[in-house]
């Protein structure tokens, strides 16, 4: 695995998934059929294709938002396009009903939908997808999903007592779904170590999920430590706000536009926008007032020239690792299982194409993240420690 993520997200890194669309490498043929003509740009790829008989057997259920979202559905969208096209599946997306304002049902309902459609394998990203995925797993034995950012998924949901301590839970695991997670905090460390290093003192980061998304969580937290590292090494003190406010549905607003309007007169530098669609606001505030943004999930900088780097993961990648593992007939080796990927695997990062730091160079990043990669520096994913003391960051929680 450390192999195949390696070669795919090194081009990842090389080029956006947006506006910059990236060059993919060519996925592994092992899955099946092939077609004529190997595609490595998502954007040249059919978002709507048709099948001859009305069937689709590769089928992604979106999470909150749009699917064009230069974001977390967009990126895993690609690497279902770009497997599907290039092994010669038929694929389609199906958008629950509400959009940001989806319920369970809602959800449940368009996996019911991509099931009656003849999907074999549905890929799902968003950890809020579990409950509607849980019941169209139990229900559909023969069906296989692909939960991104998610981890193994028990017959009978995780409860908690009074205390908030998960009771046991000794119900079986279903074999039918592969989780997907990854170590957002080693590349929230990244950014927030980048920009420090550019000479930013005043940050800010705002999530989505309103504290309840954990890979927003760790995003937030690695990026705390990460801006502290490079403050102590400098022998600099600096200030972070932070927040999950005006955040809880993912979504753009004009409450959330005025808070980063706010951040930015008051004299924050630069935000990690962590939250799908909240790029938006947190980008129109940047732009009004000479600020800068950091991009999450996928390389946002064609979106906005205020963006100064992302803290990126392998979403589309790992939908084809996935992908492959199923119709390589090597599904056994991740359903039932959590396969969590973070820098050993090449699976996080900062884009290094799109480069515009003066200060802080693509060499002493890539120092940086060798040694993520081999353990000399320490990433902390225990985000219950974000409000501790710093040594040379004051952290404000607002």
């Amino acid at each position: 695995m450390k192999k195949l993520f390696a070669m795919l997200l090194a081009m990842a890194m090389v080029l956006s998934l947006a506006a910059c669309a990236p060059k993919e490498p060519e996925p592994s043929q092992s899955g099946g059929g092939t077609t004529s003509t190997t595609e490595t740009d998502p954007n040249k790829i059919d978002d709507n294709p048709t099948s001859a008989d009305g069937k689709y057997e590769i089928a992604m259920i979106t999470d909150l938002g749009d699917l064009k979202d230069k974001s977390f559905n967009e990126g895993t969208w690609n690497g279902v396009k770009l497997y599907a096209h290039n092994n010669g599946k038929t694929y389609k997306y199906y958008q629950p009903a509400n959009r940001s304002e989806a319920t369970d049902d809602d959800r449940y309902n368009a996996y019911k939908a991509a099931i009656e459609g003849g999907a074999k394998v549905i890929v799902a990203p968003g950890f809020l997808q579990e409950s509607a995925m849980r019941r169209a797993a139990i229900e559909n034995p023969d069906v296989n999903f692909i939960f991104i950012d998610g981890g193994v998924m028990q017959e009978k949901p995780t409860e908690y007592g009074a205390d908030g301590v998960p009771l046991p839970n000794d119900s079986p695991v279903l074999q039918n779904v592969a989780g997907i997670l990854f170590q957002e905090e080693q590349c929230g460390y990244l950014a927030g170590y980048a920009v420090v290093k550019e000479g930013f003192t005043k940050l800010g980061f705002t999530g989505g999920g309103g504290g309840t998304n954990p890979a927003c969580c760790r995003y937030g937290y690695g990026f705390v430590q990460g801006a502290n590292a490079a403050a102590a090494e400098m022998g600099i003190n600096v200030e972070m706000r932070y927040s999950w406010e005006y955040g809880s549905n993912y979504i753009a607003s004009p409450e959330l536009q005025s808070m980063m309007q706010g951040w930015y007169t008051a004299g924050t530098e630069v935000v990690f926008a962590c939250g799908g669609p909240m790029f938006q606001s947190v980008a129109a505030a940047a732009s009004a007032n000479d600020g800068f943004v950091i991009g999450v999930d996928v390389d946002q900088s064609g979106d906005s020239d205020t963006v100064i780097t992302s803290a990126m993961k392998g979403l589309a990648q790992s939908v084809d690792f996935a992908l492959d593992k199923y119709f390589g007939n090597g599904w056994s080796s991740i359903g039932g299982e959590s396969t969590s990927l973070g820098a050993k695997e090449d699976a996080v990062g900062l884009p290094t194409a799109s480069w515009s730091m003066k200060n802080f160079s693509v060499e002493e990043y890539e120092t940086m993240l060798a040694g993520i990669k081999d353990g000399s520096v320490s990433v902390d994913a225990d985000y219950s420690n974000l409000e501790q003391g710093y040594s040379n960051l004051t952290l404000t929680v607002e």
